[in-house]
């Protein structure tokens, strides 16, 4: 009982002092905005506006990749230069715990950003045929290999600007191999393993079998490999604090 009071305690300061603040709001807003009035102002000069559903799965997955990367990153690397987050180390829980709440808040922000271009979408375009079940699995497992992600750059980074280079750094490449916009087949023969050894590729080929009923992988091999991520970056992520902080 302990542990998840203070993992609500974490979680909650997180959202209060990070997440809930007007300009991350309107930054999980207009993000998202941007892309999907830019696809639809594009797709007015030639495009129909009924394959703006073909761009949701690229789309959403970006969302959720910037948001909760740039948020966890710049957070904890802030954290460390104001000692707060040394203070939290000391705190009487499990190093996992306290991990899993610093996660949580970037995977609840992702999950918000991701849907602000399907509630946008919406609104110029039907969109049945959704599996929803699906959908919400895939965004899930994005936002949380994103998040490591994110924490994964934020315990190698000591200052803000060194986890926005770095973010940035993994981030727009994943944009070109990971499938977002155009086909994977589409690359050079000499990209294409660099496509599959990088998670997002994975949640997008989900969300694209959720949207458009079309991709490249089995659904339960991705989700097998996004859950690989996982464990593999938050275990690396545990052990980077550990050593550093901790032993």
């Amino acid at each position: 009982m302990k542990i998840w009071i203070a993992f609500w305690n974490i979680l909650k300061k997180d959202i209060k002092n990070y997440y809930l603040k007007p300009p991350n709001i309107s930054w999980g807003i207009i993000f998202p905005l941007s892309w999907t009035l830019m696809q639809i102002i594009r797709s007015s000069g030639g495009m129909n506006l009924s394959d703006i559903r073909e761009l949701l799965p690229g789309l959403m997955a970006m969302s959720v990749l910037f948001g909760t990367t740039s948020m966890l990153a710049v957070t904890i690397t802030f954290e460390r230069k104001g000692r707060s987050f040394d203070r939290l180390l000391l705190a009487p829980i499990p190093l996992s715990a306290m991990v899993a709440a610093k996660l949580s808040g970037a995977v609840l922000f992702g999950l918000f950003n991701a849907f602000v271009p399907v509630l946008f979408a919406a609104f110029f375009v039907s969109l049945p045929g959704i599996n929803w079940g699906t959908l919400l699995l895939a965004v899930f497992l994005i936002a949380v290999t994103s998040a490591l992600l994110g924490l994964t750059i934020a315990v190698s980074a000591k200052e803000v600007f060194e986890a926005q280079t770095f973010s940035n750094f993994f981030r727009f490449p994943m944009l070109f191999l990971c499938g977002l916009f155009f086909p994977i087949s589409s690359l050079p023969v000499f990209l294409r393993p660099l496509s599959y050894i990088l998670p997002l590729t994975y949640g997008t080929d989900l969300l694209g079998r959720a949207i458009l009923g079309t991709g490249m992988l089995p659904s339960a091999l991705c989700i097998l490999i996004l859950l690989a991520f996982a464990a593999v970056l938050f275990a690396f992520c545990h052990h980077n604090i550990r050593r550093k902080w901790i032993l």
